[in-house]
């Protein structure tokens, strides 16, 4: 008998987990391409008549969806599939740009070490005023909360371990750390009224002023990271009580602990800190354009260029090491700029094939039997499917909002409310996402299994669910525009 058939059956050790099994966004959504190109040759052609709306913007007159005749050059072809790619690309320029850029001036922003001091000195500054350890999780909480609505969420992903040291210099565990940072960061980003890779991108869809109605959104983003840290110090006190209940028991925390020299060691020189107010004026400046100058992503493309040179100055990089952190930037993001590209190539396929008003008169026709709060509360589980699927964002964003803008007209849910239901939708589920790369680095840094982390996660998840729903049905009562 050979060496193989003496093993005994049973669970091989290396196994691949469940979800490592799952194809990439890119093999998802070209599943997707092809699954619309064979439906543009079965499901029936259809149009609604358009209208100019009473706030100046096109859309559909609800009850006027009529069957069109199909002809041959509404039906996509395999050689249309692949011709929809590059269609799409261009299409998506706009948007593909802003990725680009934020990602590039970002890198720069990174490159100055200026986050990781600010954060490093809000962790002494804690330290020294002896603040109690569940303020401290609140306020660390906020302060990557901050970074992840401003900032975004890969680019933070260098900065887990000094949140994971700060938790086990408190006593807690590498859990507290990765729900502070991981989750604080991911939160932050998911809710963030500022997001241009999602509220930016679904706004010029919807066409609505970019970055309106940040109000709510900002109460929302405040309201989720108060739930998060919430949440956080319940489990931090539960641990502390009985440290046998810690998901994360066993694991070696060995090279992570504070090292008190290098926490001294934070500071901001009067460059950091004009770094950082240079930083903060670019938050400024793009809410104040947005506000008043009615700014779109092309304008704020251009500030992202503009403050990547001003703050690679400012920090005496010279031109060389300006543009090969900015190219780093782009390069880094790029994924992510491509899939908006092909996400587009859908809607550019269901457009050729005359196909999209059908569908969405065909999810219409169920929705309109529901009050708009339900219809509102629905979509936001739509949207947590396909983030499954489509987890980029952008992409996310590009591949439905053409379909649940006009839904939302038709159900008489306003624009405002359904890019919130989106944001709940595929900002949320990203905390539980296994193909999302930058949550498994993340938590590969706090050596956190993601498994652990799943069952961490989840019922923080469905409070924020509950408290998105709220929102939601405040958006809807006061009309939100």
């Amino acid at each position: 008998m050979s060496e193989s058939a003496k093993k005994p059956l049973g669970k091989v050790k290396n196994a691949k987990k469940w979800y490592s099994k799952i194809p990439n966004a890119y093999v998802m959504l070209f599943f997707i391409l092809i699954i619309m190109s064979v439906l543009t040759f079965i499901v029936p052609s259809g149009e609604f008549q358009k209208e100019m709306m009473s706030n100046g913007r096109m859309g559909v007159v609800p009850g006027s969806y009529s069957v069109i005749e199909k002809t041959s050059e509404m039906k996509v072809t395999l050689w249309g599939l692949f011709r929809a790619i590059p269609v799409g690309l261009v299409e998506a320029g706009s948007v593909m740009m802003i990725v680009f850029l934020a990602g590039g001036m970002f890198e720069v922003f990174e490159k100055t070490g200026v986050i990781e001091n600010s954060i490093g000195i809000a962790v002494k500054k804690i330290e020294e005023k002896n603040v109690s350890k569940s303020l401290t999780i609140t306020i660390l909480t906020l302060v990557f909360g901050f970074f992840g609505a401003s900032v975004g969420f890969e680019n933070l992903i260098p900065f887990v371990p000094l949140g994971v040291m700060v938790a086990l210099g408190l006593g807690f565990d590498l859990m507290v750390g990765a729900s502070i940072v991981v989750g604080g960061v991911g939160i932050g980003f998911a809710t963030s009224p500022i997001n241009p890779y999602t509220v930016g991108v679904s706004q010029e869809i919807a066409g609505l002023p970019t970055f309106s109605g940040m109000g709510l959104r900002a109460m929302f983003c405040l309201t989720a990271l108060l739930v998060l840290s919430h949440h956080t110090v319940k489990y931090s006190k539960k641990i502390t009580k009985d440290p046998s209940k810690s998901f994360v028991k066993g694991i070696s925390t060995e090279g992570l602990n504070i090292d008190k020299s290098k926490m001294d060691s934070y500071h901001l020189d009067s460059r950091g800190k004009l770094i950082f107010a240079i930083f903060s004026s670019f938050i400024a400046v793009v809410i104040f354009g947005v506000v008043k100058y009615k700014w779109y992503l092309t304008e704020i493309s251009a500030l992202f260029i503009l403050y990547a040179i001003i703050i690679g100055i400012v920090a005496k990089f010279d031109s060389d090491e300006i543009v090969n952190t900015f190219i780093s930037g782009c390069s880094k993001i790029a994924g992510g700029a491509l899939i908006v590209g092909f996400a587009r190539a859908i809607s550019v396929i269901m457009t050729q094939g005359k196909i999209a008003d059908t569908i969405i008169n065909s999810l219409a026709s169920p929705l309109s039997n529901f009050p708009p709060v339900l219809s509102a509360i629905l979509m936001t589980l739509v949207q947590g499917v396909i983030n499954f699927f489509i987890p980029s964002g952008s992409g996310q964003a590009m591949a439905t909002m053409p379909i649940l803008i006009p839904l939302s007209d038709i159900i008489g849910v306003n624009r405002q409310t359904a890019i919130l239901a989106f944001q709940i939708g595929d900002g949320l589920i990203n905390m539980i996402i296994p193909t999302l790369g930058g949550l498994l680095a993340m938590l590969a840094l706090a050596r956190v299994p993601f498994d652990k982390w799943f069952r961490y996660i989840f019922s923080l998840i469905c409070k924020l669910y509950i408290v998105g729903w709220v929102f939601l049905g405040v958006a809807v009562v006061i009309n939100w525009q």
